[in-house]
This record gives C-alpha cells, structure tokens and sequence, in this order.
C-alpha cells in the first residue's frame, strides 16, 4: 500500500542489510540485497520466494529488507551511493521513487532478463510505457504482479436495494441520487492517488485509446481539447456525490478508513484494486457482503468501457553492486515455483495459466478480460527529463482533494493540466 511514515528503527536495519554492497569482490558475489514494497499482498511470499532462490543457492546470502514505506528507508541509502540490488516497487506511488529513476536514467537494462523468459509471460504485457519507458525498446522494468482496477463496491447492498450496476454515466447519476435518498454515497477513494487507474480508463473511454496515448505523451494543448474538458466534466459531477469523510481520510494514516466505508456500505464505489481483498480481510463488513468490482461506465451505450491493468514493477539500480546475480534472481521470480507461492498470497504476475490459480474470492475479477467490450489499459505517463515544480500527477489526481473542498474549480484543474502537460512535452523533445 501507499505510505510514507519513515520508521527509524527500519532504516536502521536497512544500513546494516545494504552495507554487504561495500568490501571486497568477493563478499559482493555472495551477497543480495533485495528491497520490496510491502503492499496489500503481505511479506510473507517473499520470504518464501527467497528461501526457496537460497536452496537453489546456498552460497548466496539474499538479504531482505521490506516495508510498507520503502522508499522513506532506501531512500538515504541510495543518495549515500549504497543501492540495493533488487527492488521491488511500481511507479504511482506519492515518494515518485522509481519515476525519479527512470527520468536520471538510473536503471539497469533488463532486455537480456526479458529474453529468457518472454515465452512465459501474458501477451501485451511489456512492450509499453511501463516496462520500456524510453520508447526506445528496451525493457527497464519487468512487470512484477498484474490486477485489474476498476470501481469496487458491494454486490451484496446492489441485490438488497434491487439496484443495477451501471454501464454508463447517464445511468451512474440516476444511482447517485437514488443512493442518496437512502443516505448512501456515490463515491470515495482511499487517497487521490489511486485516482490514476480511474483517469487512465476515463480517458480512453472518452476518447479512445489514441486520446488516452495523447494525454500520456503530452501532445501539444491535449487539456484543451473537448475530450479533456469532457473528462474533468464528468470527474467533476462524481466528486460532487463523494462521502463527506473522504478529503479527511485521504491520507496515508487514515486510507483504509475511505476503504471501510464501501464495507460499511456508507459509499457505493471506490477506485481500487484487487489486493484489496487480502488488505481488508480481517476487517468489519456489513451483513451479506461481497467484493463486486466493474469497469467505468461508458460515456455512450455499447462503446468500450476499459479497465486500468495495474502491474507492478521489479527492476534493478544501474549503480547495483551485483548486477549478474540480481538479474539470475529476477529471472527466478518468473519460475513455476516462485509464481505459484505469489499466486497463494493473492499476487498473480502475468505469467501464462497462473490465473487459473486465482483463489475464487477473487477469479470474477479476472473474468471481466473476457467481456468484449471490456479492454485491458497498460501504461501512464511518458517519462522526460525532470522539470522542476512539475508533477502532472498530483495535478491530475490530487486536486481532486481541493475540488470536493472547494479549494479550486474546474477551469483551474483544466488550466493547471495544460500548463504542466506542456512543459513536459518541452521537456520531452
């Protein structure tokens, strides 16, 4: 999950893991520091995923260091020269850390990695902006772990109230207000963060997914063009029936609270993913409750609706002391055995037929790739040299917090969005 709450007595421990990256040529071939992101799936396969890379290995001492705010620990580190060897962290995060990697052009390529085990892994699953973020086809992120997102909501409470999930907008605010004649919310999401896989398939839906490629690249005056203003239209209408308790909970410390309400069923609908089954399964539901999750709505009856893919990402410092053996321990994470052991903590990488290993809590949420008119949306925004000030993310997704509050309008978000979109594609030339 998406926190920063830097823990001292972690970033202690990381000194003393990321300290086998210094000494002598030989103490480096034997050693393997391995950073993860603890997210929703839990720690616990990756201490069984390295036990069993250690039998295959006895001589190689992996070291794990893993936690829910890795970048506030490797973070320091990494500025000090002592970088992991393995990390484990998607780019969406609030820290940016893998983001800032890719635009310093601080990866290792991965191609070589990618060529032993392509054959294993889903079509269309690299090949994009989010594994070859240059554009130029090479792979500097392997994709880690696949979900779909999408709105999830409880199918228990729509049965309850005879309602129907809706399949476009038109039929979304018609539910809005019924809901809200009941005293339920349209609509929360745990931070503004997980705003992106919401905007990643509206803006495909709205205008295709050449529309969507338009507004990750940056085309010139993309946010002046109906489709943008259509976007922030209908963003703009959602977040006017969010649950009142959400700019407040949208934080790192209080999230879940934002997720308790769907099970509560004080709101309808929030932008998330399928880990959030594992991360809420010790929580307090309401009566007859049942994870539902749906694609947006279409924005005309019939047309494409699309589910952002999220995938997460391992990659490997180009200043990593052990190269040759982090790349053989990447290339292990796409084994039978280490697939499966993921698979069992709800983790599903995108490797052919682990899918059918999907826990059944969670298989429907798989099955709506079958749907024809529903379409898998991989990516997000283009990497370019950094420009100071300018995070078109937190434009995009974070301003949603001032929008329900009132801090700012519509034509501000639209305007914000231009000016920083164009000075990355300045920047990206």
């Amino acid at each position: 999950m998406k926190k920063s709450l830097a823990i001292a007595a972690a970033a202690v421990t990381a000194l003393g893991l990321l300290a086998g990256c210094s000494g002598s040529d030989t103490e480096e071939k034997k050693k393997l520091s391995v950073a993860a992101l603890e997210g929703g799936y839990g720690k616990d396969m990756y201490t069984q995923v390295i036990a069993a890379y250690k039998a295959k290995h006895p001589d190689l001492d992996v070291q794990l260091q893993i936690s829910k705010s890795i970048e506030d620990e490797i973070s320091p580190n990494m500025k000090a020269g002592k970088f992991p060897d393995v990390v484990v962290l998607g780019q969406g995060r609030k820290a940016g850390l893998t983001e800032t990697l890719i635009k310093d052009k601080a990866l290792e390529d991965l191609t070589p990695v990618l060529a032993t085990v392509k054959d294993r892994l889903t079509e269309g699953i690299v090949g994009n902006l989010n594994t070859d973020p240059y554009g130029d086809g090479k792979t500097f992120l392997m994709p880690m772990y696949y979900a779909p997102t999408g709105l999830f909501y409880n199918k228990g409470l729509f049965t309850k109230n005879g309602w129907t999930v809706p399949e476009t907008w038109d039929q979304m605010w018609t539910l809005a207000e019924d809901a809200k004649a009941k005293g339920v919310a349209l609509f929360t999401y745990p931070t503004a963060g997980y705003l992106d896989s919401y905007f990643f398939s509206l803006l495909a839906g709205v205008g295709g997914e050449p529309f969507y490629t338009d507004v990750m690249t940056y085309k010139q005056d993309v946010w002046k063009t109906p489709q943008a203003k259509q976007a922030l239209d209908i963003t703009t209408k959602l977040l006017s029936y969010a649950a009142p308790t959400t700019v407040g909970y949208a934080n790192e410390q209080d999230f879940t609270k934002n997720q308790q309400s769907i099970l509560d069923n004080k709101a309808l609908f929030m932008p998330n993913g399928t880990w959030i089954v594992g991360e809420m399964k010790d929580a307090p539901r309401a009566e007859g409750f049942e994870w539902g999750l749906t694609p947006l709505p279409a924005v005309t009856a019939g047309t494409k609706r699309y589910l952002t893919t999220s995938v997460e990402s391992v990659w490997i410092p180009s200043a990593a002391k052990n190269k040759d053996a982090a790349k053989d321990f990447v290339a292990f994470l796409y084994s039978d055995e280490a697939a499966k052991i993921f698979a069992a903590s709800n983790a599903i990488q995108p490797v052919k037929g682990i899918a059918a290993s999907v826990p059944a809590e969670n298989a429907g949420f798989f099955k709506l790739y079958e749907d024809p008119n529903v379409a898998a949306l991989v990516g997000g925004f283009a990497s370019t040299a950094p420009v100071e000030g300018v995070d078109i993310k937190a434009v995009l997704f974070d301003t949603a917090n001032s929008i329900i509050s009132g801090d700012k309008t519509e034509d501000q978000w639209q305007t914000a969005l231009q000016d920083a979109s164009e000075k990355l594609r300045q920047a990206g030339k």
